[in-house]
């Protein structure tokens, strides 16, 4: 599994689609600390652009690469290697070169800006955190899709419309609940269907971690009760690292029972 996790992350390292990634979050870095003068108020702004794209571009370029390798997939099954060493590898390898480039894209201007000089530090690095935790799961989520559907066409349908359930159209949904329901008790409810859903949870962390929870609404107090406590936040690094293993999990399951 290593050589092939090695061989996926060179061979993306060479991609310019990697460059292009890590060129534009570098840019963003310092653009970002350009116009706002102040770490705190740019990782406020980053939030938004990472909650959004981070798992946009891990879905695209996960059911991307499957496809464009998927010769190479058919050859390495030929050979005595287990299916689990080589898919596992060349999702740990997409996944590997995603989250560097994040993180060495956004970490290198905050650190010259003085980052380890500033308050936000702990701010920044569970924006980093976050990040990576959304990568590992929507490119393992993309690597379930492509591998369940031959027609690329519908791969990438399917991958974009998951993106945009999750991102867009079940926060709209979780809203409407929560006006048609107000005169219930909803704390409970909110609690949960935040957690069902990676880019809410990572959303509503940072911003707790930001002290901002009023943003969050009416529901941002049961919130602040919950996330914002210590037993809180470690549940909710525990929900991410399932929403990890489980589409990992079934992507093993599912490649070892495929016909190729």
């Amino acid at each position: 599994m290593l050589k092939i996790l090695k061989y996926s992350f060179y061979d993306l390292m060479r991609s310019r689609w990697s460059y292009v990634y890590f060129f534009f979050y570098l840019a963003l870095g310092f653009v970002l600390l350009f116009l706002n003068n102040d770490v705190s108020k740019a990782v406020i702004t980053l939030m938004n652009v990472i909650i959004v794209l981070v798992p946009l571009i891990a879905t695209i370029f996960g059911v991307m690469y499957y496809y464009n390798s998927k010769e190479f997939i058919e050859l390495l099954l030929a050979q005595p290697i287990k299916r689990s060493s080589i898919f596992l590898g060349q999702y740990l390898g997409v996944a590997g070169s995603l989250s560097m480039s994040l993180v060495l894209g956004l970490g290198i201007p905050f650190i010259l800006y003085g980052l380890f000089r500033s308050n936000a530090i702990w701010d920044f690095s569970l924006l980093l955190v976050t990040g990576g935790f959304l990568t590992l799961i929507f490119t393992a989520l993309a690597f379930n899709i492509a591998l369940s559907n031959e027609n690329k066409i519908k791969g990438f349908g399917y991958a974009v419309l998951l993106w945009l359930f999750l991102a867009v159209i079940y926060d709209g949904l979780f809203l409407m609940s929560l006006i048609v329901f107000e005169e219930y008790p909803l704390d409970t409810f909110s609690l949960v269907s935040t957690m069902l859903n990676p880019i809410d949870l990572s959303r509503t962390l940072i911003l707790l971690k930001l002290d901002i929870s009023a943003l969050l609404g009416y529901t941002g107090a049961t919130f602040k009760k919950f996330f914002g406590t210590n037993f809180g936040f470690f549940v909710s690094m525990g929900i991410l690292i399932i929403w990890t293993i489980l589409p990992i999990w079934r992507l093993v399951h599912k490649a070892g029972k495929k016909d190729f």
